[in-house]
């Protein structure tokens, strides 16, 4: 590999695996989408134990379930595909070759391609991670007894919302997952499409963590929530 691949390679890691600790210092300053949302969960939650019925929380917690199964098995359909080409054979590899990637050595290649399958096999296991951690709040749920008790219900709720949390979390760990897989396979077309699909990508997702309007929404719900809690103290 050329300086400028291991330049962009470098690049994608620092992005891709420092994502959350760089995202972690930003929301110290202004904020992110995700650090907004454990606040709103936890909210959730507790406004589940003061529920007689909690049938309409089975039902998003249960839609949240769906959605992470059919990333899933659309992340298992991509493996396949990609793991197909890159473990197809010389023939194989020469065909997608003649698509329009950048002609390069094999195993440069091979390289490039097994970087696409890191990044979507560690999504799946998001994923699959996620499901199991939604299906113990699920769990949690159905388990919630009728507690009188204003604080055994605030502690409830936060013990539900601690393992919904990180599900979720995971969830959207595997979808950021995507958009690092695009960047991994502007890397077929050359080491300078690699980082500019890195940058672009990183830039995204931040933008969409603190500066999106969905982000600017759920801070201002996240504040009026944090409100109430101390007024209900």
């Amino acid at each position: 590999m050329s300086m400028i691949d291991w330049l962009g390679l470098g690049l994608f890691f620092l992005c891709w695996l420092g994502y959350d600790p760089l995202l972690k210092g930003l929301a110290h300053r202004s904020g992110s989408l995700n650090t907004d949302m454990l606040t709103v969960r936890h909210a959730w939650m507790t406004a589940m134990t003061h529920r007689e019925i909690r049938l309409l929380d089975s039902q998003l917690l249960g839609h949240s379930i769906n959605s992470g199964s059919f990333f899933a098995s659309s992340n298992l359909l991509l493996i396949a595909g990609v793991a197909g080409i890159l473990f197809g054979g010389d023939q194989a590899l020469a065909g997608f070759s003649a698509v329009g990637a950048e002609a390069v050595p094999t195993q440069l290649l091979e390289a490039k391609l097994g970087l696409v399958l890191l990044c979507l096999a560690r999504g799946l296991l998001d994923f699959i991670w996620s499901i199991r951690q939604m299906n113990y709040a699920l769990a949690l749920i159905g388990a919630a007894p009728e507690i009188h008790s204003e604080a055994d219900k605030v502690a409830f709720g936060e013990a539900a919302a601690d393992v919904l949390n990180p599900a979720l979390g995971a969830f959207s760990q595997g979808v950021r997952g995507y958009y690092f897989a695009l960047a991994a396979a502007a890397w077929l077309f050359g080491p300078l499409w690699l980082c500019a699909g890195v940058i672009l990508a990183f830039s995204l997702l931040v933008w969409r963590q603190s500066g999106s309007p969905a982000a600017r929404a759920i801070r201002t719900a996240r504040r009026l929530l944090e409100a109430e809690r101390q007024r209900g103290a």
